[in-house]
């Protein structure tokens, strides 16, 4: 089987509306960086690539522009949309604030069961971490804050969070994949934000899980030269 149908098949395979596997496809290559910031998206060229025609492309690039993701210029295209300073600190900025509501949260109402889990996935960060499986480290950061957003037993800051969950995804790759082995400090906060929550320490979950994003901002910022 080819390439362009093995493409097809896997998208047959998911029982989604096609323009939504296309859109949902194209999403997480731009927040996964495989298309890259400034890349211009090829109507035809993405097309061929998952074995669609250009219609469904051209519905999810528009979805795209809608979440910011892509940018359309007059007479040029589609562009992937650039990652600005002012972007990372709006985004991050409210991620502080809520992951510090999220931390304190879990710290009051998480489960045994949930500490025992939030213990396993730091464990398997640590290993991933020491090893520098950057994939690795990426899905148990997303587990880990999953577990601390889930433990707060709040479902409106789920929904707050899963607004911006694709910003967050796409700074979260790109902090870990250039910046975690120059961050000697990124185990260290995961270690004391889990065991603030672990021991019910709510006034050190919440300032923990707050500094733990300020500096992830800090970081990027000064890692991408703006």
């Amino acid at each position: 089987m080819n390439e362009k149908n093995e493409s097809h098949y896997f998208l047959i395979e998911n029982y989604k509306p096609l323009r939504e596997i296309v859109f949902e496809k194209l999403r997480d290559m731009i927040v996964n960086g495989d298309l890259r910031p400034g890349e211009r998206l090829m109507e035809i060229k993405l097309a061929e690539m998952l074995g669609v025609s250009r219609t469904p492309i051209r519905e999810a690039i528009r979805k795209l522009e809608l979440e910011g993701l892509v940018v359309m210029l007059p007479r040029k295209g589609a562009y992937v949309a650039d990652i600005s300073k002012k972007e990372i600190m709006d985004v991050l900025e409210i991620r502080a604030a809520l992951d510090k509501l999220a931390a304190g949260l879990a710290a009051q109402r998480m489960t045994r069961a949930e500490k025992e889990q939030l213990k396993k996935v730091l464990s398997s960060f640590e290993k991933n971490f020491k090893s520098g499986n950057i994939e690795g480290m990426i899905n148990d950061d997303i587990r880990l804050h999953d577990l601390i957003y889930l433990g707060a037993k709040n479902e409106k800051l789920q929904h707050i969070i899963n607004n911006l969950r694709e910003q967050i995804t796409r700074f979260r790759i790109i902090y870990l994949k250039e910046i975690y082995r120059k961050s000697e400090n990124l185990l260290k906060e995961h270690k004391e934000i889990v065991e603030a929550i672990i021991s019910g320490d709510i006034e050190k979950a919440q300032k923990m899980a707050e500094e733990h994003i300020k500096n992830q901002e800090i970081e990027l910022i000064n890692s991408l030269k703006f």
